[in-house]
């Protein structure tokens, strides 16, 4: 098989999976007969046909996926004049804190806060499939440690926590560009559709201070 013939079935492949393909599962459509390497280049070369048009090859968490580029958005929610579920200030903060300071407890949450963190906000963050508890801190109590899933950096359409957009490193809050960035990102992905629920949806009436997040500060030592 030549390289114009392995780039035509990893297109089909990619077109037609229903989720990101990891570099493993696509050697699998030549047994195993073409390095990683190989389909590396293949896979950028791909990439680079697909360019500039409305749809396009992005390298994610948890592997390769074809989807609309951002610029078609505007033009494809008219078909699907649905809105997605949007997420309340507590969503967003729970979710921002975890994800630039995990592992975090939800002590570490709400000494950042300045609230409690309710345990619907946590538990619907981890149906979300956005977040999942990996060990426990060894601390008075052991509590549990959230982190980020691959399925948050794939919604988000990043291939890593490195992508996420930079906090201000000047002097404490987050920047109001990064605050509007994440809540969007967060707010538009629709590539893993969920009903929205009591937990996520936006509270117009909520009250709660704003999160500062300084990416110079250490966690709290306790939870």
């Amino acid at each position: 098989m030549n390289t114009q013939e392995a780039k035509i079935v990893l297109e089909a492949a990619l077109l037609t999976a229903e989720r990101p393909l990891p570099l493993l599962e696509l050697r699998r459509l030549f047994a195993d007969e073409l390095s990683a390497d190989t389909l590396r280049a293949l896979l950028d070369e791909l990439r680079n046909d697909w360019s500039g048009r409305g749809i396009e090859l992005l390298a994610l968490a948890s592997g390769w996926r074809f989807q609309s580029a951002s610029s078609m958005r505007i033009y494809l929610d008219r078909l699907n004049p649905e809105k997605p579920p949007r997420y309340s200030r507590a969503v967003l903060e729970t979710l921002a804190i975890i994800a630039y300071r995990q592992p975090a407890t939800r002590g570490d949450i709400e000494e950042i806060r300045g609230v409690s963190v309710s345990p619907q906000v946590i538990r619907a963050l981890e149906e979300r499939g956005w977040i999942e508890t990996i060990g426990q801190r060894e601390a008075p109590g052991r509590p549990a440690l959230f982190a980020t899933t691959k399925a948050f950096l794939d919604d988000l359409g990043l291939r890593s926590l490195d992508e996420l957009p930079p906090l201000e490193s000047n002097g404490g809050a987050a920047p109001a560009e990064f605050e509007l960035q994440f809540a969007a990102a967060v707010d538009g992905t629709a590539h893993k559709p969920a009903e929205e629920s009591p937990a996520l949806a936006t509270n117009p009436a909520e009250s709660e201070p704003p999160v500062v997040i300084s990416p110079s500060d250490p966690l709290p030592a306790s939870a």
